[in-house]
C-alpha cells in the first residue's frame, strides 16, 4: 500500500518566531561569510591578515553553493564579491567575477560532487581554488595593464586550499544544526 502523506486539513499559520527562525537559518551562510570577511579586515595586528579575505570568500562560496545552494544565490555572491573588492583587497570587479565564476562552476558540478567524500571534494576544491587564483591574477593584470608575478597567485591558491578544511568542518556542523531550515 502506498502512503500519501499527512491527511489534508487546516494547518495553523507559522508564528512570528518560527518565521524569523526560518529567515535566520536561510540567511546564515551569507551573513556568516560577510562576518568572516569583516573579521579578516579587523585590526587584530596579525601580519598579512587581509590576505585571508579572498581565501575565506572562495571557501565560503564554494561550500555553501555545494551544500545549500538556495541559501547562496548568485545575487548574494555578487554582494560578497563587491564587499571583498570594496574592502580594498582587489580592484573593483575582480573579486565579483572570480566569486561568480566559483559559484557557477560549483553549481555545475554540484550533483556529482555533493555525494562524494571529503577528500574528493577537497581535491576538486583545490582545482577550483587554483582556477580562481589564476582568474584573479589575470583580471588584476588586465586591469593594471601589466604582467604580474605568479608567486602571489600561487600563494593565494595554496592558502585557499589549505584553509578549506579549517572552515569546512565548522560549516558542516552549522549546515547540520544552525542553518538547517527543516529544523525551523
Amino acid at each position: 500500500m502506498v502512503e500519501l502523506g499527512p491527511a489534508p486539513g487546516i494547518r495553523p499559520r507559522p508564528s512570528l518566531w518560527r518565521r524569523l527562525d526560518s529567515l535566520a537559518r536561510a540567511a546564515f551562510p551569507v551573513v556568516c561569510t560577510v562576518l568572516l570577511l569583516l573579521l579578516c579586515n579587523a585590526p587584530f595586528g596579525i601580519p598579512d591578515q587581509t590576505t585571508l579575505a579572498p581565501a575565506v570568500a572562495v571557501v565560503s562560496v564554494f561550500f555553501w553553493t555545494l551544500f545549500r545552494p538556495a541559501a547562496m544565490p548568485a545575487l548574494a555572491v555578487f554582494g560578497i564579491g563587491l564587499l571583498l573588492d570594496l574592502l580594498g583587497w582587489l580592484p573593483l570587479g575582480a573579486g565579483v567575477l572570480t566569486l561568480l565564476t566559483v559559484h557557477a562552476v560549483c553549481l555545475r558540478l554540484r550533483r556529482g560532487l555533493a555525494r562524494q567524500g571529503f577528500l574528493i571534494i577537497w581535491a576538486m576544491f583545490a582545482a577550483i581554488a587554483a582556477g580562481a587564483a589564476a582568474l584573479t591574477w589575470l583580471l588584476v593584470g588586465l586591469l593594471e595593464l601589466r604582467l604580474l608575478p605568479m608567486a602571489p597567485a600561487l600563494f593565494q591558491a595554496l592558502l585557499t586550499t589549505s584553509l578549506y578544511p579549517a572552515l569546512a568542518i565548522p560549516f558542516a556542523l552549522a549546515h547540520r544544526e544552525l542553518a538547517a531550515p527543516e529544523q525551523a
